[in-house]
């Protein structure tokens, strides 16, 4: 496909007036780089709070090159995948960030998937290690991939499930990588040393609903750029106080969930399974500040019973998403649960999970009815079936070319070409509309 020579379609954002990074010397380089930074810069400040679990920076950073050093000394080497299957918890976060440390390359397993599912994106992404939960949602299943005996997986490492004080394999991973050897060491500290923003940081696979789920890879650059721009349009602070439902396998939990709060040094309490109770007694009793979730997360808030707006009056963002909202919510979010900032956002895996975002005083309509403009660094397109962008207000397939398109599909050339055509937009299959302003509108 060739670029019409018609340009005035495409919405693009380079330079705008919040504090965005174009991965300046300001910004950590790579996640690596970011946990240092951020222990260098917060400390013994909270930044993980799992139940009884409290984790500082501090804390983080030790325990992230600990985990490292014992991926390496189990034989991780730079370039090799390492997934987690489990529930939003602390180990987690610090399993995400040890795999990266090293150079190696995250893989997110749904937690909802069936152990047989599991094992293809094992199998699919050449998994060499497996992080995973003794048990979850009545499943057991470290204990299930170990029946399996995947090819290439070397290790299945248990994670305790949340709320039990079981022993697992993470506890001593973490103890042995404390009192690795001189040589491990520095053999972890050469590995990070070579990391730059070019390196592959994790693989997302998608959902699968038309065929077998392909691998998105995204690197560590694309990542803390664009969630640099997310929590600057969003308003996150080291103040905050980050309640996060929505699931670390997905790019919502993940990039714009403890990512975006680790770039500004802000406390996350990750939640392993929704409940309204639940949210409303943790945002009561640890002041929640920022409440990210789908629209009918907040329905179902207004919905109970138990709702009292003034237990809650600490909660003050929030981003949520869909094809269509009532206008009334975004309004009874504002007004009744008294968050002062809700915005809409539109973003795919194939994009690190985000594309435009609505912004903090926009209209209830506008919030409502769109997701959006296109982030800075970024252009979004309509386009039709000829490959020729069209003006706003014509519906057509969305576009999106800029720093945040994935690099490829893993192992995966005739998708990935599928996807990205010749003058490097990516094709989104999504059917929308822009309008005049630059709102995307999903249809």
């Amino acid at each position: 496909m060739t670029s019409p020579k018609n340009q005035h379609s495409v919405h693009k954002k380079t330079n705008e007036k919040t504090k965005v990074s174009n991965l300046s010397a300001s910004l950590p380089r790579t996640t690596a780089d970011l946990v240092d930074w951020a222990r260098d810069n917060y400390g013994n400040k909270t930044f993980i709070v799992d139940g009884a679990t409290h984790v500082s920076f501090n804390d983080l950073a030790k325990n992230v090159q600990a985990l490292a050093c014992s991926l390496v000394d189990h034989g991780f080497a730079d370039g090799d995948r390492a997934a987690i299957w489990a529930p939003n918890c602390a180990q987690w976060i610090v399993a995400a960030l040890a795999i990266q440390y090293v150079g190696g390359t995250l893989v997110t397993v749904n937690t909802r998937y069936k152990p047989s599912e599991a094992r293809d994106i094992l199998e699919d992404s050449g998994s060499a290690i497996v992080f995973a939960v003794d048990a979850f949602l009545d499943t057991e299943y470290a204990d299930a991939l170990k029946a399996m005996h995947i090819d290439g997986v070397r290790h299945i490492v248990s994670i305790r499930a949340p709320g039990t004080d079981r022993s697992d394999d993470f506890s001593r991973w973490l103890a042995g990588g404390e009192g690795a050897t001189r040589d491990i060491r520095l053999q972890c500290d050469a590995m990070r040393a070579k990391l730059s923003p070019e390196h592959v940081s994790d693989i997302l696979f998608t959902s699968g609903t038309t065929g077998r789920a392909k691998g998105v890879v995204t690197t560590h650059g694309q990542n803390l750029r664009a969630f640099d721009t997310f929590s600057s349009i969003l308003g996150i602070d080291e103040q905050d106080r980050y309640l996060i439902i929505n699931p670390f396998f997905h790019s919502f939990g993940y990039k714009a969930g403890w990512l975006a709060a680790l770039l500004r040094g802000a406390t996350v309490y990750p939640m392993a399974v929704f409940s309204v109770p639940e949210a409303l007694a943790t945002v009561k009793t640890h002041a929640i500040t920022v409440m990210p979730g789908p629209p009918t997360l907040f329905q179902s808030i207004l919905m109970h019973p138990d709702l009292d707006p003034s237990d809650i009056s600490s909660l003050k963002k929030a981003t949520t998403g869909a094809a269509t909202i009532p206008t009334q919510l975004i309004v009874d979010m504002r007004t009744i649960l008294g968050i002062d900032t809700v915005i809409t956002a539109y973003g795919l895996s194939e994009t690190c999970g985000l594309v435009t975002m609505c912004r903090a005083g926009d209209a209830p309509d506008v919030i409502a009815k769109t997701s959006g403009r296109a982030i800075p660094g970024v252009e979004v397109g309509i386009m039709n079936i000829d490959g020729a962008l069209l003006p706003s207000e014509e519906p057509g397939e969305i576009v999106v070319r800029g720093f945040n398109v994935m690099s490829h599909y893993f192992n995966n050339a005739e998708a990935t070409a599928e996807a990205i055509d010749a003058d490097g937009w990516l094709h989104t299959g999504d059917i929308g509309v822009l309008d005049h302003d630059g709102n995307i509108r999903i249809t």
